[in-house]
């Protein structure tokens, strides 16, 4: 990684958009201090001081605790973009304009940045009225100006990430989340040192958790570039004078084909009855759903990993069509040796991908309850634990992948002249 960033930097043009990129860092950073106006930051502390709100806020960087503009952060896009994958499955309109190559893909990114300003307007209403409390002069013009600020928030957070992807390095939108989970570094290991020193916690279990901590970095090393290759062999055509085919190539299938999706939609889908339980402070049956549905109970965390593996396959279902995949296989004269194309290959792919996906899922559930379970048995109320390192190693990865691509790209321009 060392090496890649340092031969990046020795071109001139490479220089200057990673200057770019952490330009645009520091942007982000100064927005997510700005505050809504109009909040007692008091009573803010107060009602996303919970652990509910604790994986939400560490994706914000901070932003959703001191409820800033960036309170919400880049997941109404995310979220967005899950959903607009999904329609590309259910509905031909959208079926037909992913496929329709760049000018398609124009298309269902303005439809993606239309629905992200949707869903963020109706999370922001709905956030207003949840912190209602803490707003100094309650009232319809208040809460729409809260409302329009987190949503203007979010827009702008948007428009940073594609901003990054154009010119600067890597992905903008996985980059933004990726800095705003490390800001949370600085407080996390106070919190460890705060802890040793007031008795809370001893050393040894501050060991024994580093140590979990580069094993879960190296099992999401592994399980990210783990896949498995099926052989595909072409066959021989004559065409004009010339000999076609006949070569060797493979299939990847990834182990882990979905990335942190199906955990953001876990996430996203168990918070929802503890947030609807909050607007009902005093009704028995509310509280109840509130306490069951709270992070880091034992129902949370089995209900967690339920959602996570259906999602898993679910998510891996619509981005990786076997019936499709058979059949551009047979258009080509490609075949899997021992297999007939057409059906019996797309049976067999849909057999090797159901037990590639099982480790896949099971690895994505370990990874997000890891956190809970390492805060139960040391007493360090530390969340920034699976998911959040799974993130964070996931783009890094990718990043200098892209890195690496463009340096060759560039050397390879470069011999040819």
């Amino acid at each position: 990684m060392l090496t890649t960033l340092k031969n990046a930097w020795k071109i001139a043009e490479l220089r200057k958009k990673i200057v770019f990129t952490l330009l645009m860092f520091v942007v982000f950073r100064m927005a997510a201090h700005i505050p809504v106006p109009g909040i007692s930051k008091d009573a803010i502390g107060e009602l996303f001081g919970s652990d509910l709100w604790t994986l939400m806020d560490t994706f914000s960087g901070g932003s959703l605790k001191y409820f800033t503009v960036c309170a919400m952060g880049i997941m109404p896009y995310i979220n967005a973009s899950i959903i607009m994958n999904l329609l590309t499955i259910a509905i031909p309109y959208f079926e037909n304009l992913a496929r329709e190559g760049q000018e398609g893909r124009k298309k269902m990114a303005q439809y993606t940045r239309y629905g992200a300003i949707g869903l963020a307007f109706l999370q922001s209403i709905g956030m207003t009225f949840y912190i209602n409390s803490a707003l100094e002069n309650p009232g319809i013009f208040s809460y729409l100006v809260v409302a329009l600020t987190l949503t203007a928030g979010t827009c702008f957070l948007m428009w940073l990430g594609e901003l990054i992807t154009e010119h600067g390095i890597g992905n903008g939108i996985s980059l933004i989340i990726f800095i705003g989970i490390l800001s949370g570094m600085p407080s996390t290991i106070r919190t460890i040192v705060t802890s040793v020193q007031g008795g809370q916690t001893n050393i040894i279990t501050v060991i024994l958790f580093v140590i979990l901590a580069v094993l879960i970095i190296a099992g999401v090393v592994f399980i990210q570039e783990a896949q498995r290759r099926i052989p595909v062999q072409y066959a021989k055509r004559m065409v004009g004078r010339r000999m076609y085919g006949g070569q060797g190539s493979h299939i990847p299938i990834k182990v882990n084909q979905t990335g942190v999706i199906p955990i953001i939609f876990a996430m996203s889908l168990l918070m929802l009855p503890a947030v609807l339980a909050g607007f009902f402070p005093n009704n028995g049956f509310a509280s109840f759903i509130a306490g069951m549905f709270t992070q880091g109970s034992w129902f949370h965390m089995f209900m967690y990993v339920l959602l996570i593996i259906f999602f898993t396959y679910f998510y891996t279902a619509v981005t990786f069509n076997c019936r499709e995949v058979a059949e551009n296989l047979q258009k080509n004269g490609g075949f899997i040796p021992g297999l007939r194309p057409g059906k019996p290959t797309s049976e067999y792919l849909d057999g090797v991908l159901t037990r590639i996906t099982l480790a896949g899922a099971i690895f994505l559930a370990a990874i997000a309850v890891l956190p809970f379970l390492a805060s139960k048995l040391s007493g360090l109320n530390i969340y920034f634990g699976g998911t959040s390192l799974l993130i964070v190693v996931g783009v890094a990865l990718d990043t200098m992948k892209q890195l690496d691509n463009q340096i060759m790209e560039r050397q390879y321009s470069g011999f040819m002249k």
